[in-house]
């Protein structure tokens, strides 16, 4: 197959690329180094030609604005769609979050808009859940520097990036079903927690704060709702041999 990756060299999307590779398939990255730029359209639909499959993982910088969030991935995956449409791809996977129908809002309602906007478009799509990554408290920890690390009350299962990765390409070799089953980490965790092992294992001191974040987006964090379902898949790499692992690279 030939496979398209938008936001094919971010934090899960290089090992997408890799995984793709590995499986035998043609990739073609999208991104504006390579050209290509998903909020403008520009050099989609000649990118994309005779490719089988579109992966979109492309991402925002973590943001609390709903409407901000919104923009982003609706302008994206309706950029995406049409220039899919143009050049006959015959199937487009989307990476979104476990757990996420009920908290529509902040980042999560740009996630949801764009599930809406993918369900309602023109190419044979599946979506595909994933739980937060393990990357993800290495990310709100480098937000705020200082002694103290603010960390919004989340209970999740965080899984590994590359297993997410090597899950999306299943599914783009599937064909298109709609709702591809969730993926989430084999453990229980909660942010904080992670959080402070990870700083732990890094040598770095400062004291991690769990902080309960108010209204319907603090609420969903702290629910469990983001931990999945009873019949999600579960990946194998808990967050600790990741941390041991060369995917986590020391702050």
């Amino acid at each position: 197959m030939r496979i398209a990756i938008a936001g094919g060299s971010g934090t899960v999307g290089r090992h997408v690329t890799q995984s793709a590779r590995d499986a035998g398939h043609d990739v073609v990255v999208l991104s504006r180094a390579n050209g290509t730029d998903v909020l403008t359209g520009e050099g989609l639909t000649d990118a994309l030609a005779g490719a089988d499959a579109v992966i979109d993982v492309t991402n925002l910088s973590t943001t609390l604005s709903a409407k901000k969030s919104r923009s982003f991935f609706e302008t994206a995956a309706h950029h995406l769609l049409t220039a899919e449409q143009r050049a006959g791809i015959g199937h487009h996977v989307v990476l979104s979050i476990v757990g996420i129908d009920d908290i529509d809002t902040s980042y999560y309602a740009g996630k949801l808009a764009q599930e809406r906007a993918v369900g309602a478009g023109p190419v044979p799509f599946t979506i595909a859940r994933a739980g937060q990554f393990h990357e993800f408290a290495g990310q709100i920890l480098s937000l705020v520097g200082g002694p103290f690390a603010p960390m919004p009350r989340t209970l999740m299962r965080p899984v590994a990036a590359r297993e997410v990765a090597a899950h999306l390409v299943r599914v783009a070799e599937a064909g298109a079903v709609g709702r591809a089953p969730d993926l989430v980490g084999p453990r229980d965790e909660t942010l904080a927690d992670v959080a402070r092992r990870q700083l732990a294992f890094d040598g770095i001191r400062r004291r991690v704060l769990d902080i309960r974040l108010p209204g319907a987006y603090g609420k969903g964090l702290a629910s469990g709702v983001l931990r999945g379902g009873p019949d999600a898949l579960q990946g194998e790499i808990t967050f600790d041999e990741w941390l041991r692992s060369a995917d986590h690279v020391r702050a």
